[in-house]
């Protein structure tokens, strides 16, 4: 008997387990569709009062196109070849220039926040940088490298370095000394203490800079493309725009903006990912 009675209550309790997963995955969804609806509910009455307004003739149909028109013209551009062209000098370009953004400011950041003395003599220079308008020093970038892609990529790393060098930086001093103090206390080596205790407690700052950068760099990249360039988005805009080609210039300034949309929910589930034991942390 004791052996059938432990048999049931053995499937019993995976029954329950099962239930409340079951219960946790349909919440979980729910709560998706939920707040999907509430973000989209926004964008669909931009997009109808857009798509309205022109067509009532409420607003200037040349000024302001319809939305339904921007679309088709977007699309005629990517049937055409002309997007893809254009697609693939803009993402070299920022591509490149965030590569070399990463590269530079996480090992840099790295370093200044975790030698105090250093970052306290380097601050007011960096500060004085990140608050240095950077369209403002195009014509300096333009002086010392030409209207050639070295300017452009220039430019959009000095736009997007910032962001990162500061989250790092803030990133390593947040650390938990008290963790920091155990760890060693523990004979931890210094790599050790940087992989294990420093870099997963400076990460969720550093994925934050990631972040800003991505967005800094699609608009550094569209002024930057603006002049001096024959191909690429930004030239795209500001060539269909002197022609007046309303429909083709919003058509990529949507895109534009879709794209910098993905990317920053392409980051945050990143973030979400490599930061999982954050919230194993607080379930503790």
């Amino acid at each position: 008997m004791s052996e059938i009675d432990d048999g049931t209550r053995l499937r019993s309790y995976r029954g329950s387990r099962i239930h409340a997963g079951s219960a946790r995955a349909g919440t979980a969804v729910l709560a998706f569709l939920k707040g999907a609806v509430e973000k989209s509910a926004i964008m669909v009455l931009i997009i109808s009062a857009w798509e309205a307004l022109p067509r009532l003739g409420l607003v200037d149909p040349f000024l302001l196109p319809p939305f339904s028109e921007a679309i088709g013209s977007l699309l005629r551009l990517f049937q055409s070849g002309e997007m893809v062209r254009h697609i693939a000098a803009s993402f070299g370009r920022s591509g490149l220039a965030f590569l070399a953004a990463v590269l530079f400011s996480i090992p840099v950041g790295t370093f200044m926040g975790w030698n105090e003395r250093i970052e306290r003599i380097i601050d007011p220079l960096l500060q004085a940088c990140r608050n240095t308008s950077t369209l403002a020093l195009y014509p300096v970038f333009i002086l010392f490298f030409g209207l050639g892609e070295t300017s452009k990529v220039a430019i959009i790393l000095w736009g997007t370095v910032w962001p990162i060098l500061l989250n790092t930086i803030s990133g390593v001093k947040e650390a938990d000394p008290l963790l920091i103090k155990s760890a060693r206390s523990m004979g931890i080596s210094k790599a050790g203490l940087f992989l294990r205790v420093v870099w997963p407690m400076a990460l969720p700052s550093i994925l934050t800079g990631l972040r800003l950068s991505a967005a800094t760099a699609i608009l550094m990249l569209v002024a930057a493309e603006m002049l001096g360039a024959d191909r690429g988005l930004g030239f795209m805009i500001f060539y269909y725009q002197e022609r007046y080609a309303i429909p083709e210039m919003f058509g990529g300034i949507i895109f534009i903006s879709v794209l910098g949309v993905l990317i920053n929910y392409g980051l945050v589930h990143l973030e979400g990912r490599m930061t999982r034991w954050k919230e194993r942390t607080v379930k503790g």
